[in-house]
């Protein structure tokens, strides 16, 4: 089960070639110098300046690192972005996370850098990446309608009825091809944001649990924790304990 310590965000030297293993989050490797030969479940490829790897949880893989290297390492448990899942092996890096790239490194290298302040710059990295994990998809333009009304409403309750007449489809199509591109049904894509939303509240502090429970659309503060606490396998007091 994810776990709050569980996340990580580091750099790290690659100076051997490993056997195949795998684990059981997904991990991230972004360039910062030199290249790392990489083979995941089967296809290979490079990760070098402009291109960033996205090994899914149980994929196995090895890599060769020739010469002097360094990467921005970061492990982020499964549940907490099963969108990751859904992106290439390999990916370019635009703009945008070329910059952030580059804020990382600098802010990595700092020896006094927080644990706490390593968690939220890992949390907005997987932000960005699940974007990006949308925009390859090319949804069906009924499905991403569908979507983008529980990403707006995530905390409402919204019936399947009403998905189905924003995507201009009966319910069961909706549900059929909901489920084919996006792996999961719309009530699971919908929990998944509440989680997701759930965590990134609790992990800022700023709100007590039962106002991050409302905001999740949970009117039981009881309801939001046995949820929270079966998805993600730690209660939200967690957070409080460990000074969140």
């Amino acid at each position: 089960m994810p776990h709050q310590d569980d996340l990580l965000l580091e750099l790290r030297s690659y100076q051997q070639e490993s056997r195949q293993h795998q684990h059981d989050y997904h991990q991230l490797v972004l360039p910062v110098r030199g290249c790392l030969e990489l083979d995941v479940a089967g296809r290979g490829g490079l990760v070098q300046a402009g291109q960033l790897a996205v090994i899914a949880a149980g994929s196995g893989h090895g890599f060769a690192a020739p010469g002097d290297n360094a990467f921005v390492v970061a492990n982020v448990p499964a549940a907490l972005a099963p969108q990751l899942a859904q992106l290439p092996a390999f990916l370019p890096l635009d703009a945008g996370l070329l910059a952030y790239v580059a804020f990382l490194r600098e802010e990595l290298q700092r020896p006094q850098a927080a644990v706490a302040g390593r968690r939220q710059m890992l949390l907005l990295l997987t932000q960005l990446l699940a974007e990006r994990a949308g925009a390859a998809l090319q949804l069906d333009r009924r499905v991403a309608a569908a979507r983008a009304l529980l990403d707006a409403r995530f905390a409402e309750d919204i019936s399947l009825a009403q998905l189905a007449a924003a995507a201009h489809l009966s319910v069961r199509q909706l549900s059929e091809l909901f489920r084919r591109q996006l792996g999961m049904s719309p009530g699971q894509y919908q929990l998944e944001q509440r989680m997701q939303h759930g965590w990134l509240l609790l992990e800022q502090g700023c709100l007590p649990v039962q106002q991050v429970a409302e905001h999740c659309g949970y009117a039981s503060l009881s309801a939001f924790s046995d949820r929270f606490r079966r998805h993600f396998g730690i209660a939200p007091s967690h957070f409080r304990q460990h000074g969140k």
